[in-house]
């Protein structure tokens, strides 16, 4: 008695000529497939390992692959899947820097946003009051003719009182300046 028969495991085998070409022309491509994987991802290693598994795969569907139909696209689509496919998992992960981590995980000091807040309100302060008026309600974005119309004065006006305010509140910001040196004693 023999025993039952089992349908076949996987793909029917190819004949030994058809499985020499599908092996040469896997051999053939490497290069092509290894420049596609580097344009795609520009990084050496990781188009090594792309071509890699892109032949991997390609050799494990190698009975999906109609014979006289086009290998080069066949393969490059299972590069490019693959490609999106590792591209869109690392998406979530990230290697952990020691460096870019200690920078990252600091908080820069801010005592100096504070201070330079308390020098420009000390500075509006200094300007006189129709120029410290135009550039508060410019700040608030007001458009200037809207300026105009709020003030009551004409557009030139609002234009000088900006201009001449944000020159003062920037000579009061830069501080004093210093005499050039090189000079006299």
């Amino acid at each position: 008695m023999t025993p039952p028969q089992r349908g076949p495991a996987g793909p029917p085998p190819r004949p030994p000529a058809e499985a020499d070409s599908f092996r040469a022309d896997l051999v053939a491509i490497v290069p092509s497939l290894r420049a596609f994987a580097r344009g795609l991802c520009g990084n050496r290693d990781l188009a090594d390992d792309l071509a890699q598994e892109a032949l991997a795969k390609a050799w494990a569907a190698r009975a999906s692959f109609q014979p006289g139909s086009n290998f080069r696209a066949w393969i490059f689509r299972i590069l490019r899947n693959h490609f999106y496919t590792v591209a869109s998992v690392s998406k979530r992960f990230t290697s952990y820097d020691p460096e870019v981590a200690e920078r990252l995980l600091t908080t820069p000091p801010n005592q100096g946003g504070g201070i330079l807040l308390a020098d420009l309100q000390r500075g509006l302060q200094t300007l006189a009051p129709e120029q410290r008026e135009a550039l508060l309600l410019l700040e608030s974005g007001m458009q200037w003719a809207d300026i105009a119309d709020v003030t009551g004065v004409p557009l030139g006006t609002v234009k000088s009182r900006i201009t001449r305010g944000r020159a003062a509140l920037r000579a009061y910001m830069d501080g004093p300046e210093e005499p050039p040196s090189g000079g006299r004693p």
